[in-house]
């Protein structure tokens, strides 16, 4: 890898071999901002995304960054910026204060907002920050309900996302709650100062040249993603601790990892973005029918709220025909119950155990960095790039591929420094991909 993380309150670690003074916050706020815009979501003032419309997603905790990347993206050539706010306090209210029967309403604008951009040619950012415990102990049934119907209204977006039809971005940034979780010992101020100092290490921002880092990281990842569609292997086997893991993949499979090119839709074509910043893994579509044996989690898994740890989960032929978990089972629970689709899985993804995050020691509660940290899979819809001409499929022809859809998508970890993982080639031979959590080819 390009960079090493720092340890929280690591600032004066950061100035490197060549001893030039550590930056401060506001360039490393600055260095992330115009991450976020240029590599991210691909923004570029002589390029082809010249001219776009952009809507900004934010929690009014982050505004700060959400000024900065409109800010950015202006400079980078944008021709309007939007800001739609998100607020934990008001999300919260909800879930425990509503009557019972409403939570299938939803505020439609807000959806069409996006939908709006998107058809419009226009990018998407998103700033996902939460407290990873905002709902625990209130009523998951209530949550479902919502994410349920949610995620109906929202998916004609949540396709033309999914198939890489415009240029999207999401990433973080430190709230209160969030932070003081991840560094318990701390006070509320210096608990959040530690966490932005995670967040530049995490994504570079902290490097005298982050735009430069990246597109080294970048160039790395794409030789290893053109590298595994190359070898065209029918499955990955999983073998550590206690995950015994045969992960069948879809017919013509295509790996994705860092970066990606806009193709035909409603968005501009050709513009190259990185939908995550964090990012380590490669990825691609298992086959909805071809997934045996049993999987359980390495890392806790934060999801609408609630913390789920000590997954165990037991597949036969593709379906999920058991399910545990020590801690968030009733979450769990209804997490599988999304629909058909989220029985089964719709991403494999292989991750180094030696990954800047990974080595950082921190648990992040929040899956777009810890799931860098980890190999993962992912329940629910499978992301049609990753089969070769899939795009262009029908959803009759994107299954009988092996590709899954359903109205959700929920990756969870699995890798460690004990993971072994081989390829399995299509006469049915052997060979490593990964030994203790390392990559080998």
């Amino acid at each position: 890898m390009t960079s090493d993380l720092s340890t929280p309150g690591g600032e004066a670690g950061r100035a490197g071999a060549s001893g030039a003074a550590p930056l401060s916050f506001e360039q490393k706020l600055q260095n992330y901002a115009d991450l976020i815009v240029q590599v991210g979501a691909g923004l570029s003032a002589d390029g082809p995304s010249a001219g776009q419309r952009v809507l900004v997603q934010a929690p009014v905790d982050t505004a700060p960054l959400a000024r900065a990347v409109v800010d950015a993206a202006y400079r980078a050539g944008a021709s309007f910026v939007d800001v739609r706010w998100d607020d934990d306090a008001v999300v919260r209210s909800r879930f425990a204060n509503a009557p019972d029967g409403t939570f299938e309403t939803i505020s439609q604008w807000r959806v069409d907002a996006e939908l709006e951009v998107a058809n419009a040619g226009g990018a998407v950012i998103a700033i996902r920050a939460t407290d990873p415990n905002l709902l625990g102990g209130l009523d998951a049934a209530r949550v479902t309900a919502h994410q349920r119907a949610l995620a109906s209204y929202r998916r004609p977006y949540s396709q033309i996302q999914m198939s890489n039809r415009l240029n999207w971005n999401l990433i973080s940034a430190p709230v209160q709650a969030w932070a003081q979780l991840m560094f318990p010992d701390l006070g509320p101020a210096e608990a959040v100062s530690a966490q932005w100092d995670a967040i530049f290490a995490a994504t570079r921002a902290d490097q005298p040249d982050p735009v430069g880092a990246w597109k080294a990281h970048l160039a790395l990842l794409r030789a290893r993603r053109e590298l595994l569609t190359g070898k065209q292997y029918r499955a990955l086997h999983f073998r550590g601790g206690d995950t015994d893991l045969t992960v069948g993949l879809a017919d013509d499979h295509v790996w994705g990892g860092g970066s990606a090119l806009t193709g035909t839709g409603p968005g501009v074509g050709g513009i190259e973005f990185t939908a995550n910043i964090p990012t380590e893994e490669v990825w691609t579509a298992p086959h909805r029918e071809r997934v045996d044996g049993t999987v359980v989690s390495t890392k806790p898994l934060s999801y609408n709220g609630t913390l789920i740890d000590g997954i165990r989960i037991e597949f036969r032929e593709g379906r999920i025909v058991n399910a545990s978990a020590t801690q968030g089972q009733a979450m769990l629970e209804q997490l599988i119950s999304t629909d058909e689709g989220s029985h089964r899985l719709g991403e494999v993804a292989l991750v180094p155990h030696s990954s800047p995050i990974s080595r950082s020691g921190l648990f992040f509660y929040n899956t777009l960095y810890d799931e860098n940290a980890a190999s993962h899979i992912a329940i629910g819809a499978a992301y049609k790039f990753n089969v070769r001409g899939g795009v262009e499929m029908d959803s009759a022809a994107f299954q009988a591929a092996g590709g899954n859809e359903s109205l959700t998508h929920v990756d969870w970890m699995i890798g460690s420094a004990d993971m072994d993982v081989d390829g399995i080639l299509q006469d049915g031979s052997r060979e490593a991909v990964m030994r203790a959590g390392e990559f080998v080819i």
